[in-house]
């Protein structure tokens, strides 16, 4: 079982509030993670049918055979609970009396707003990083290698092959919560709008384009994106433009919170097709933003990630606030060149400066003196340590 970094800041929440919330992506491993580091809670899985309908039909009479220390996994399946979960944490006044877990942003976040405003901390649990498998003695020597088998904890535990792996993925959770949340009425239409953003990631998203190619209207399209940001399978990254200019570029762009999936999508089968594959560039990307927004997520903070372009510059990620930027470069190649800085160089003498300069690639580690900074695909955790 591999240990996960979020723990920390979990326990840390669990004495602050009387209710923790996990949510995030199924099978990042949320379960798993609660119930190691709260073995002696009780858990109750609101996916089995039985427990489910008992919660719906008499919520009162189902809260009332625990008193505390309960992990309710899996809540968007009974969300009404969290109105009556509000008062029993009022009256009590325990720190850390429940836990509760999801998958659905959508169907939790009313609740969670409404219900138990102030009375929740909040973390969001993604999928295994570079770090934490690294930790469990599982490194790579190729950023293909990760980015073909992914890093979804089953695959690594049990040791899956990763296509069988992500079409079940794809099959069992993917399609069957996105039917929940709408009335997918063409799952094969659904498929096709799924390969046709994989091959988009890390790319401005045009709505319209989009819908035309998969034979949807715009609406549809921007409801199907929606569905799956709050599902937890993509991340829409926003362009940074507060106080610099209004030609900047103003529409968010598409990464796959799941770099395997990703791959599955894109129809590559071995990691040998993914180094030959055009979109080798973005693929890699995808893998660098997503390993930030855990990084950021697993100390229980915001993501606060963007990206930068107008006429002059592009910067691949910004992180942080106007008054304490850092600016990231993403390459996949493994030799260095200096024109991988002149993006950095040219918005932090031009546009706005930068508290720090990093350019992440696939070659050797380098640190110059004015304080630019070279890792490797590897340690883009050091960024947000």
């Amino acid at each position: 079982m591999i240990a996960r970094t979020i723990e920390t800041e979990f326990h840390t929440l669990l004495g602050e509030y009387p209710i923790v919330t996990v949510l995030g992506p199924r099978q990042a491993g949320k379960t798993t993670m609660v119930r190691k580091a709260l073995p002696d809670y009780t858990y109750v899985s609101l996916e089995d049918p039985d427990t489910r309908e008992y919660a719906l039909s008499d919520p009162r009479g189902f809260l009332a055979q625990y008193s505390a220390k309960v992990i309710f996994d899996e809540i968007q399946r009974a969300p009404e609970l969290l109105n009556y979960l509000q008062g029993i944490v009022d009256e009590s006044k325990t720190k850390g009396q429940f836990v509760i877990t999801g998958s659905h942003q959508l169907e939790l976040r009313f609740g969670i707003t409404q219900s138990l405003a102030g009375r929740t901390g909040i973390l969001t649990l993604y999928p295994l990083s570079i770090a934490e498998l690294a930790g469990a003695g599982i490194t790579f020597d190729r950023f293909e290698d990760i980015l073909f088998q992914g890093t979804l904890p089953r695959i690594h535990d049990e040791k899956l092959r990763p296509t069988q792996a992500y079409r079940n993925y794809l099959r069992t959770y993917v399609e069957r919560d996105v039917s929940q949340l709408i009335n997918l009425k063409n799952v094969a239409l659904f498929e096709k709008f799924l390969k046709l953003l994989a091959g988009r990631t890390g790319q401005l998203v045009d709505f319209t384009s989009l819908g035309n190619d998969v034979g949807a209207d715009r609406t549809t399209i921007r409801e199907w994106i929606s569905i799956l940001e709050a599902s937890f399978i993509i991340h829409q990254l926003p362009p940074y433009f507060e106080n610099f200019g209004k030609r900047a570029i103003k529409s968010p762009k598409i990464y796959f919170t799941e770099p395997g999936l990703l791959c599955y999508l894109l129809g590559i089968e071995t990691p040998e097709q993914l180094s030959r594959d055009p979109l080798i560039g973005n693929i890699f990307e995808n893998l660098i933003v997503t390993e930030a927004l855990k990084a950021r997520a697993n100390q229980g903070k915001d993501p606060a990630l963007y990206f930068y372009r107008d006429s002059r510059s592009k910067i691949d990620l910004l992180q942080g606030t106007t008054n304490n930027l850092t600016g990231i470069e993403i390459k996949s190649g493994m030799t260095y060149n200096k024109s991988f800085r002149k993006h950095l160089d040219h918005f932090h003498e031009n546009t706005h400066p930068l508290a720090r300069r990093f350019l992440v690639y696939n070659g050797s580690e380098m640190n110059y003196s004015d304080g630019f900074t070279i890792l490797k695909f590897d340690h883009v955790d050091r960024i947000f340590q």
